[in-house]
This record gives structure tokens, C-alpha cells and sequence, in this order.
């Protein structure tokens, strides 16, 4: 049984197995090894609809399609479709369950288990939801492993290289990873890991978005939803377009006005300063928490679609004196590491066993109160137990004192985050045990933390005079859901229809000629209105000779009005 590599990207998912001494990326039933991390609903067959159909719908079905919604994952937000709601987890449980499905279509038998990638910067409510994400698609996910490590696999850290230490940069559709890892005696250790989890191709494309607005003089709550998202795709494309020439116009139909805007990469480029400041800033902090010098590192790796925009290999450059490595096509690089992992974990014996180690991306403790006079006292300060970038796994332990006479109980708030103050840091649980009655400070109990590779925190709260014991596991935050929400999920899931994946072609020509329609006026729309009709007539006959020639002769329509 195989166990899959699966990365559950912001922007596009893909699939990989270890397959004949090498990662085999698997393709879905579009052919493509990149399904796009969209999801749409249709109200009619009330099908979900997954992938390239659904990225189509977000033009000319805005209200029934939603895509990034993985930076939503570990939250508690509701996500409408329709008449449908989701949570960010139940929607990338379809994502993955539509990649089952494409795993199973190749390899021929049932899959099960997986490693899944997610940003090292993932706080752990964030961890917890892609797990659980997994289990509503039926998968167990044997492995959470962090993009940067994954992609830091793909390019052959496991095949005994020499001693060396690079940087990972991962800018993604919505995440920006950095890590600094040291490959030394078959063990790979990460020595920092820092990054931004609202940083990503989708805030440079909002940049441009928001350029085109004001030099043409719109306002966006001028435009209703089909026009925004048709603006939406205009914009991207001109994004990609600026990224492989110096220049790049953009021709459309917006509040009753036909636009013509021109843009060039330098005007780009003068509007996304502020995204690049805070691109370069993780950089540094990496740096700053590693204690090397940039002149220590032997290569510098590039990884993310949104690597692609050319400042970002110049802003490289300049910081590191060295061209930055990409040779690996960087939008599969993650996905290729995940199944390496996979394979290592399944102790394939093509590969040599290496240790692998990670760090903590973020420091975790408790609040605490602090004396500021006799008797004096005040809350709300945080006590590090963990600090961000120790390797994991790792154990520490605190002791903490009773304050006020004959108190009866010592509660620990458990924070995540970098603040002083615990109002500035994240709250992910509590635990809390009887003490006996004393003067204060007589009473102690000991804290200890245990955080592990996949990111699961486990606390120990231990009474120092009676041996008490209270245990804590944190793999699901407050705002993570509970059991009982999982189960609901689950029958929630099982009871909608995924649209089949055998018919995927047919329903990506539909979406892709509603959006032409959309995007079109006047005898180009009667024309192409009168295509999409002939071909849902087709496919009423159920005659799959006239389906395969009527799909063809589409597909080559719409290859020409694209053009």
C-alpha cells in the first residue's frame, strides 16, 4: 500500500509517490500534476466541484467558489458556498479527498496513509486543523513535515552530500517559509525557521490589483462579484506575464467602460516596496537566530510559484552575493520532498537512513504574574518555556511558586508567541491542579513542556509537595475543532457528492466556456452561448464518439478565442 507525499498548497495541491528508486509526481484526471486549490458548488446537481472546473467557477460562479481558503485553517470562520457553510478544514478535506481519488485513478489500489507539507511557520492550531483535515478525507497522515524541509529533501539532502548549510526560501500562493538548515554525518538539522503566514503570489497580485484601480480611477465596491473575480484573473495573468517581460497590458470590460491598461515591471515592482520589506525581514530574523553570517551559507534555494518574479532573485542576490538555486521546478519541489519522506519513513531501502531534525518556529510558555512592590503584584506576563528555533523534539521544564497566602490552586495559561505581555501572544490552552494551603511562595509546582515533530505540545503540571499530576495535550486549540465537530464533519462530507472525476474534462470545458461567456459581449457571446449549448447537447446523447469529437472540436474554439 502506498504511502503518498502530498503537498496541500494555498494556491495549488499536487501529489507524488515514491515510485522505481525516485519521487513520481502524480497527475490528475486533467493531466496535470497541479490541481489548483480551489472549490466550487454546484447548486443544480449539488456536486461539489474540485480543481481546475472549480477555478473557472470563480469567475462566473464568484458566490459559489472559494480558493485560499487554507489561510483560514485553524480558525473558527464560516465559509459559504450557496445554501452550504464550511470551515477551512472541511474544505481542504474535499481538496485532499479529490487527490485520494486521483492517487488511487494512477496506482491502482486504495491509499490510506499520507505525509502531508505544511508551512514551518504553521502555528500549532494551524498543525492540528491539517490533520484533521486529513482524517475527514480518510487518510491517515502519518507525517506533518515543514515545506522547506521537504523541498531541502528534493534537492538531495538524503543522498550523503557533504557537510554544507543553506537557506530555504518558500514563497507560495499565500505563505512565505525561510529556513536555514546544516547537513552534517547523514543528519540534517534545522537551525532557524522564520517566516510570515499572511506573505504570498497573492498579496503581490492584490498590489497590482489595487495599482490598476487607481490609475484608472475605479473603486472596487463599484464592481459587482463577476467583475471582480473576471479583474482577478486579468491581474493574475498580467502578474505572471511581467514576470517573463519587461511590460504587459491588461483589456477589459469593467462599470460600463472598456479598459485598456498598460504596465510595466518597473512600475511593478515600485508599488510592491512594502511586500518586499516584509519578504526580506524572515530572512534576516532567520539569520539573527541561527548566530551564522550569511557568507556561511553554501547555496541559497528558492522555492514557491511566486519565486518565479524576477525581483525576488535580484533582492536574493544582493542580500547573499550568490545566485540563489532553482533548478527544480518550483512549484513541484515540495511535493517531490513530501514523497521522498514518505519513503524514508517507510524505510525504502533505496534510500540511506538520515536523522531529521526541526525547531520549534514559535516559543511557547505560560503567563505569569510579577512582583512590582510589597504585595504588589501583576499579571499578564509571559514566561518562555520553549524558545522558538530549539530543535525538536525537546523538553523543558520550569518551576513556578504559589503567590498569595493559603492559595488553593495554581492555573497555567499556555501562550504561543514572542510578546512579553501575553495579551500580544496567542492563547492555546490551559491547565491548572490543587495545591495545598500555605504561605506564599512555599507551594511550587513544576511545568514541563514537550513539543514534538509534528507539532503537538504535551504539558505536565507536577505539585512539588504532593506528587499531583495533571497532563495537557494541545493538538487542538480553541479555536481547532472538537471531536464531537469532527464527527458531524464527517457525516457532513460523506452525504455531499464530489463531481466524478472520470467526467472532470468535460465539466472543465463547461466552467471554462461560462467564463468566456462572462468575460464577452455582444456576437462573440451569442457565439460561444451557442457552443456550450451544442456541447451540453452532446453530452445528454451519452454517445461517447460524439462526446470525444464534439470535446475536441471545443477544446480547439476556445484555444482561439483565448488566443
Amino acid at each position: 500500500m502506498a504511502l503518498l507525499g502530498i503537498d496541500l498548497g494555498t494556491t495549488n495541491s499536487l501529489i507524488c509517490v515514491w515510485k522505481d528508486g525516485q519521487p513520481t509526481l502524480i497527475p490528475n484526471a486533467l493531466g496535470s500534476n497541479l490541481t489548483p486549490s480551489v472549490i466550487s458548488y454546484d447548486e443544480k446537481s449539488q456536486e461539489i466541484i474540485v480543481g481546475q472546473s472549480a477555478k473557472e467557477r470563480l469567475i462566473s460562479h464568484p458566490e459559489l467558489s472559494v480558493a485560499t481558503f487554507k489561510r483560514q485553517m485553524g480558525t473558527k470562520a464560516q465559509i459559504t458556498l450557496g445554501n452550504r457553510t464550511f470551515k477551512a478544514e472541511e474544505l481542504s478535506a474535499l481538496m485532499l479527498k479529490q487527490l485520494k481519488q486521483d492517487a488511487e485513478a494512477y496506482l491502482g489500489c486504495e491509499v490510506t496513509e499520507a505525509v502531508i507539507s505544511v508551512p514551518a511557520y504553521f502555528s500549532d492550531a494551524q498543525r492540528s486543523a491539517t490533520k484533521i483535515a486529513g482524517e475527514l478525507a480518510g487518510l491517515k497522515v502519518e507525517r506533518l513535515i515543514n515545506e522547506p524541509t521537504a523541498a531541502a529533501l528534493a534537492y538531495g539532502i538524503h543522498e550523503g552530500l557533504e557537510e554544507q548549510m543553506f537557506m530555504v526560501i518558500d514563497l507560495g500562493g499565500g505563505t512565505l517559509d525561510v529556513s536555514i538548515l546544516d547537513v552534517f554525518d547523514n543528519i540534517v538539522e534545522v537551525r532557524a525557521s522564520s517566516g510570515n503566514n499572511f506573505l504570498g503570489g497573492e498579496d503581490f497580485t492584490q498590489a497590482l490589483k489595487e495599482l490598476f484601480l487607481k490609475q484608472n480611477n475605479l473603486q472596487l465596491i463599484a464592481l459587482d462579484k463577476n467583475e471582480q473575480s473576471r479583474l482577478n484573473a486579468h491581474i493574475e495573468t498580467l502578474k505572471h506575464a511581467l514576470s517573463i517581460s519587461h511590460e504587459g497590458e491588461v483589456s477589459i470590460s469593467l462599470a460600463g467602460r472598456e479598459i485598456q491598461w498598460h504596465c510595466t515591471r518597473t512600475e511593478f515592482e515600485k508599488c510592491i516596496q512594502h511586500l518586499i520589506k516584509q519578504f526580506t525581514l524572515p530572512i534576516e530574523r532567520a539569520l539573527r537566530d541561527s548566530k551564522i553570517e550569511s557568507s556561511q551559507l553554501n547555496k541559497v534555494i528558492l522555492v514557491g510559484g511566486a519565486t518565479r518574479m524576477p525581483w525576488i532573485r535580484s533582492e536574493v542576490s544582493r542580500m547573499f552575493k550568490m545566485l540563489p538555486t532553482s533548478h527544480i521546478d518550483p512549484d513541484e519541489v515540495v511535493a517531490r520532498g513530501t514523497a521522498i519522506q514518505a519513503a524514508l519513513k517507510a524505510r525504502n531501502e533505496a534510500l540511506n537512513d538520515i536523522v531529521l531534525t526541526d525547531v520549534c518556529p514559535y516559543t511557547l510558555g505560560v503567563g505569569i504574574v510579577v512582583e512590582r512592590g510589597v504585595n504588589q503584584y501583576e499579571s499578564g506576563h509571559f514566561l518562555p518555556i520553549i524558545e522558538r528555533n530549539m530543535t525538536v523534539p525537546v523538553s523543558r521544564e520550569k518551576r513556578l511558586h504559589t503567590v498569595h497566602d493559603n492559595q488553593e490552586q495554581i492555573v497555567c495559561e499556555i501562550f504561543q508567541g514572542e510578546s512579553r505581555l501575553t495579551k500580544n501572544n496567542i492563547s492555546i490552552g490551559k491547565i491548572q491542579s490543587d495545591v495545598p494551603k500555605d504561605k506564599a511562595g512555599e507551594q511550587f509546582v513544576d511545568i514541563r513542556f514537550t513539543y514534538n515533530i509534528n507539532g503537538i505540545l504535551e504539558a505536565i503540571l507536577k505539585v512539588g509537595t504532593t506528587g499531583k499530576t495533571e497532563r495537557l495535550i494541545i493538538n487542538n486549540s480553541a479555536t481547532n475543532m472538537s471531536p464531537e465537530e469532527i464527527e458531524e464533519s464527517l457525516a457532513k462530507l460523506n452525504d455531499i457528492k464530489i463531481h466524478p472525476r472520470e467526467n472532470a474534462l468535460n465539466k472543465q470545458i463547461i466552467a471554462q466556456l461560462e467564463r468566456l461567456y462572462e468575460e464577452h459581449l455582444g456576437d462573440m457571446r451569442t457565439y460561444i452561448a451557442q457552443v456550450l449549448q451544442d456541447f451540453e447537447n452532446t453530452l445528454l446523447s451519452q454517445n461517447e464518439q460524439a462526446i470525444a469529437s464534439a470535446r475536441n472540436q471545443v477544446l480547439s474554439i476556445m484555444k482561439q478565442i483565448e488566443g
